[in-house]
This record gives C-alpha cells, structure tokens and sequence, in this order.
C-alpha cells in the first residue's frame, strides 16, 4: 500500500527536476520590447535586447525565459533607428543604429558601449558604392539589420528591398574602433526571394547565420511570410558568403511574423527574436542547426 504513493513522489519529483532543466523552445518578451530588432546572447541567464526607430536609446536585458532583468539606458546616444546589437570579448556591446530604408540616410552609425564603465563611443561610416541618396529602386540595397563583432572587425549585412530590390545582400566590414570611416565592400550573395534581417557568428567562428523574411500579400489579400535561417560553413577566413550554405525555415503561418534579431546560443543552436504584430506578441524562438 505504501509502494504506490512512493513511485508517484519519485516519478513527481522526477519530472519536475528533468521539466525545470529543460529550456523553453519559445518565450514571451516583455511588453517594453515590442519592437525587439536586435538581440546579444552573453549566457545562459542573460540575453540583451534593443527597440528599433522612435524608441527609447536604452537596452534591455532578460534572462533565458523572456523576464526583464534590467534596462540600460545610453546616455548621449539617440535612436535614430537601432537595427542590431553585437558584442566582443572585452564586455563591449555595438549598437547598429544605421536602419536606412529609405536608402537617403548619410549619418550611419554604430554607438560602442560598455555597460560596466558606461563609456560611450560612436563609429562613424559610409558606404563606398552609395551615391545617390536614394538610388533607382532595383539598386536600394543600403539598409542595413544585420551585423557581428569579429576578430577586432564589424561584420555588416545589408538588406535589400522587398519585392523592388534585386535580393543581394552585401557583405561589408567595419574596423571595430571609434572613428570616422569608409566601410569596405567583401563580397555578396543573392538569397532569392529573401532580405536579411539580423547576422551571427558562432562563438567558435566556424558557423555565420543570416537571418532572412519575405512577405507577400496572396491572392492580394492574405499577407503572406516566410522566414530563413541561412547557414554558412567551412569558409577560407572571414570570406564567410564562400562558405557551404545550408537553409533553415523558422516556424511560421499565414499571419505575418517580424522575425528581426538573431544570435548562437552553442555552435548548433540559435535563438530568433520578433516583433510584436497584430496576430502576435513579441517573443523568440530556439532553433536547432
């Protein structure tokens, strides 16, 4: 009689340890982050957050299971229109405040931060084949939503326009000090029917991922999306688009979802981060490579 009372404690206590070690798959953001356009992985515990163009110049951190831990604000930075955050080995977080959708922008800039000595520096920069403000609309490809730190150098992503655009995105690098610069042009790669969206590199450096969506409206009615992870590999160097490429899709509907912010949880996972919508709140989302 006392047996099965027993094996039911053991099997609850059981499943309660295995179910509070394992790792949520999706999680909810909070409602300050519903325009969630760049995320930073530092840990297990500890994810930093930024809002895109007309929020607030500060950022956001929470742990693994979506729950504000603290917010950070940038004194003497402006949101002009945050993209994407990185980080480096010395505790320094890049915000990539060089959103340019219109492809008019001249004032690009990526504000370098460091949360334990609040300092605060910018780099500054254009584009060395941009010259018109904006050019033809086949040729607006100067946004810019995805970028990482590497080996003392910023990696940058550009996003191409939508159903206008030619669908390359290029590969542009950034030294990783302060200063006024001319970013240089690496290379490029068409993503048929996909612009980029956030950029990561694996903490081992030997796997980029490149965030991409496409959107259209079906039968001119229904909004339509699609999202990707592209995966590159067992590139020469940092030529990372030279690399093998493998694609992932990320859960989707019918209904639009604003995946934006991406970044390597180990070499073989990812967490995706999207915008609040009409159907959907902000959340994020682990995805195994």
């Amino acid at each position: 009689m006392l047996r099965i009372p027993f094996v039911l404690l053991l099997s609850c206590v059981l499943f309660c340890a295995f179910g509070q070690g394992r790792q949520k798959k999706k999680i909810i953001l909070p409602d300050v982050l519903h325009e969630a356009s760049g995320l930073c992985y530092i840990g297990p515990d500890s994810m930093w957050w930024l809002n895109d163009s007309g929020n607030t110049a500060e950022l956001f951190l929470t742990d693994n299971r979506g729950r504000l831990k603290y917010r950070l604000p940038l004194p003497g930075a402006a949101n002009r229109d945050w993209e994407s955050l990185a980080a480096d080995d010395k505790g320094n977080l890049y915000v990539g405040d060089f959103g340019n959708n219109g492809n008019r922008r001249m004032g690009l800039c990526i504000y370098i931060f460091n949360p334990a000595s609040r300092r605060l520096d910018s780099i500054r920069f254009q584009y060395p084949d941009q010259h018109a403000f904006p050019p033809p609309p086949e040729q607006c490809n100067f946004d810019m939503e995805g970028f990482f730190w590497y080996a003392d150098t910023l990696h940058l992503f550009s996003k191409n326009r939508l159903q206008q655009g030619n669908y390359f995105s290029k590969h542009y690098t950034l030294p990783a000090n302060p200063g006024q610069y001319t970013a240089a042009l690496r290379d490029s790669i068409l993503l048929k029917k996909r612009v980029v969206t956030g950029a990561a590199i694996s903490s081992d450096g030997k796997s980029v991922a490149l965030l991409s969506y496409w959107f259209k409206p079906l039968l001119g009615i229904i909004p339509l999306t699609r999202t990707s992870i592209y995966l590159f590999q067992g590139f020469p160097e940092t030529d990372f688009l030279k690399g093998a490429v493998k694609r992932y899709r990320v859960p989707h509907c019918i209904a639009p979802t604003q995946y934006e912010s991406i970044d390597f949880i180990t070499p073989d996972q990812v967490w995706v981060g999207s915008e609040k919508t009409v159907f959907f709140r902000q959340q994020a989302r682990r995805r195994k490579l």
